[in-house]
């Protein structure tokens, strides 16, 4: 039996913009060569949406293969699958390199405690830890391609207890030589060596999943592989594959995909993908294939069907709702349905002049009734929630209601006003009451034009974007059918980043030499903005529109300064007041200040390049320290290239190919003479 699973994308095709060129900028962004977890670099992806299960979002951790640098995952799609699944994807580069810059799987010792199997169980424990990046535990993946999918998989099993599952593309069976990867297959227990790298930790397999995939064309890895890995996993879950084949077609390519019971193991055949990362449409890079399907967005949805940690159970849902009053009772009335279980109880709460709470059950078509005690006359508050019999609860049904006469004509009542800032972005929110109970509409009015906010019960909520940086304000005004308003007003400030020119941002120390390649190819001597992004624990980075040109983490700064427009985030305050008409809202100008910083040999932020340090060799003139890739020691004059490769000013040390991947520290010993090594 075939059956054909259509891929359905979410909007038009996504591009990335890159070192040489510019594409669709995601709502997200990458964080290149993050220091995090015991690696040195690690390109982060942070989508701005959640995971559709679960608490937060997901984490896919993707292992490079061998010769393959980690920079070929940022034009491999991985953004389609983060920002659909609301997955942050992490792409470290291996410390511990065996053979041809690989994974060291068939090395070492394989436990918690060695090597990069360490630093990966570091890296998801430390991004899962930080708050601010809001992971959810429960959704931590692991994925590879050849040496890093054996890698991973060698992983998942040491850690399951960490890793809800693996994407495992093209890779050696675990506890194999590194002959089998590029000579004939090597058969391996991939079932008993994957407990054995448990070992007290086994229990957790109980939850765990497992992709495993393999391109038709590739013809440097052995595809016995695919199905001796999918059976090795599939033995460790004691699960039976299921009978017949589904076709997954995604943008028009397609492959063969092989389920086990309630499929915890799933195995593809991705149709004319080589020994590559299958990236889909419009994929490319180094070992990425753009004939096959996207597998990052694959994992995405398989995880997201499939994770067996997540606690799936949504709470009841409530419908046709009526809240009413009949001389000194609210009775509310409506239908609570629970899909998974059943309801156990629906709670209701009034509060005003006085205070009530009921509870009560539904029938048995979900339809329930409940009144209130004896209240004396005012307006209420009504709030209505259910919960399951797993003690889930519904989203609550707020309303408001009056008891006894309604009072003369009065104007609606705002309260509780507060602005949220995100970059040139500003969401402003409160509370809106209309004691007459025939409030028309409420509308914020910012510098740029004003805006109708959405009303849900009591509460508000209006986002505008565009605003200019700096010091605003936003006036709120609430109308109702009687023509009478009130006003109140609540202050932000607007972050518009900052515009300079590349050398200076790098004398603001926004910028610094690490990634000089980039940012000076993209905008030469062009002034271009920058913006401060939060990386986690109190920690930002300044990156541009695309993050190919970012700088190093450092604090996050408390406002901008630069010789362009400066802006920076703040909370928001609000004063309030109330009219016969709304008011409009103003915001102040950007403000700039002018920076300057002086070149000399000891300053890490001088012209010349590179990060700098000096000691004092007794002599007259101080030695410096620079680290930087070679391009931008031959861009700051410390070194020249010929034919490929780069050397040492004064000294002519060899130090290496000259691009921006090989990173060197030179040591200024005199004028304009470098020696490759750190100072004496």
């Amino acid at each position: 039996m075939t059956i054909t699973k259509e891929r359905k994308l979410l909007g038009a095709s996504l591009g990335l913009s890159m070192l040489l060129g510019a594409g669709t900028v995601y709502a997200g962004s990458w964080q290149q060569n993050v220091a995090i977890g015991g690696f040195n670099r690690v390109h982060i992806y942070t989508p701005d949406s959640v995971s559709p299960i679960g608490n937060g979002k997901s984490l896919l951790v993707v292992l490079h293969g061998c010769t393959q640098s980690i920079d070929a995952y940022l034009t491999a799609n991985l953004e389609d699958a983060a920002e659909e699944y609301g997955m942050v994807v992490a792409v470290p580069d291996a410390v511990n390199k065996a053979g041809f810059s690989c994974w060291s799987y068939w090395q070492g010792a394989r436990t918690r405690t060695a090597g990069d199997y360490a630093n990966l169980i570091n890296l998801a424990n430390t991004m899962t830890g930080d708050a601010a990046r809001n992971i959810d535990a429960d959704q931590v993946y692991i994925a590879g391609l050849s040496s890093g999918a054996a890698f991973a998989n060698t992983t998942a099993c040491i850690a399951p207890d960490i890793f809800a599952g693996m994407g495992i593309s093209a890779g050696p069976s675990i506890g194999t030589s590194s002959n089998g990867a590029i000579g004939s297959c090597e058969t391996a227990n991939v079932t008993s060596r994957c407990n054995s790298y448990a070992g007290s930790y086994a229990s957790h397999f109980d939850t765990q999943i497992a992709s495993i995939a393999h391109g038709t064309s590739d013809t440097t890895v052995d595809d016995c592989y695919n199905r001796q890995n999918a059976e090795g996993m599939a033995g460790v879950y004691g699960v039976s594959e299921l009978s017949g084949t589904n076709t997954y077609t995604d943008n028009g390519r397609t492959a063969a995909e092989t389920l086990w019971q309630d499929s915890r193991v799933s195995m593809l055949w991705l149709n004319g993908v080589d020994h590559a990362w299958s990236g889909g449409q419009g994929a490319s890079g180094s070992y990425v294939n753009g004939n096959g399907i996207n597998y990052g967005r694959y994992l995405g949805q398989y995880f997201a069907d499939n994770n067996q940690r997540v606690d799936r159970n949504q709470g009841p849902e409530l419908s046709n709702i009526a809240v009413t009053s009949s001389g000194s009772l609210i009775t509310v009335s409506g239908t609570a349905i629970d899909a998974e279980g059943s309801v156990s109880s629906v709670d209701a709460t009034f509060e005003g002049p006085a205070s009530d709470s009921v509870s009560g059950t539904v029938d048995a078509s979900g339809y329930f009734s409940l009144s209130s005690m004896t209240l004396v006359d005012g307006l209420y508050e009504v709030s209505i929630s259910a919960t399951d019999n797993e003690g889930a609860a519904s989203e609550s049904y707020v309303s408001t209601v009056r008891v006894g006469p309604a009072p003369p004509p009065t104007a609606p009542e705002l309260s509780d006003l507060a602005a949220a800032v995100d970059g040139q972005c500003v969401t402003v929110t409160g509370t809106v009451v209309d004691q007459n109970l025939d409030l028309d509409n409420v509308s914020i009015a910012f510098s740029n034009g004003n805006i109708a906010a959405g009303v849900t019960g009591t509460t508000f909520s209006g986002q505008q974007c565009g605003l200019p940086g700096g010091q605003g304000s936003a006036t709120v005004t609430a109308s109702d059918l009687s023509g009478l308003s009130s006003s109140a007003s609540v202050s932000f400030v607007a972050d518009a980043g900052v515009t300079a020119t590349l050398d200076e941002h790098i004398a603001a120390t926004r910028l610094d030499y690490t990634n000089y390649a980039n940012c000076y190819l993209e905008y030469s001597t062009a002034a271009f903005r920058l913006d401060e992004k939060s990386v986690g624990g109190g920690m930002c980075q300044w990156q541009d529109n695309d993050a190919s040109c970012n700088g190093p983490q450092q604090a996050c700064s408390t406002g901008g300064s630069s010789s362009g427009s400066s802006s920076s985030s703040s909370s928001s305050s609000s004063s309030s007041s109330s009219s016969s008409s709304g008011g409009s809202g103003s915001s102040g100008g950007s403000s700039s200040s002018s920076s300057s910083s002086s070149s000399s040999s000891s300053s890490s932020s001088s012209s010349s390049g590179g990060s700098g340090s000096s000691s004092s060799g007794g002599g007259e003139h101080a030695c410096t320290e620079y680290t930087a890739n070679n391009y931008s020691h031959v861009t700051a004059g410390r070194a020249t290239t010929s034919g490929g490769y780069v050397y040492a000013l004064g000294s002519g040390d060899n130090l290496g190919l000259y691009n921006i991947f090989f990173t060197t520290t030179l040591a200024e010993t005199g004028p304009d003479y470098y020696e490759q090594g750190n100072c004496p």
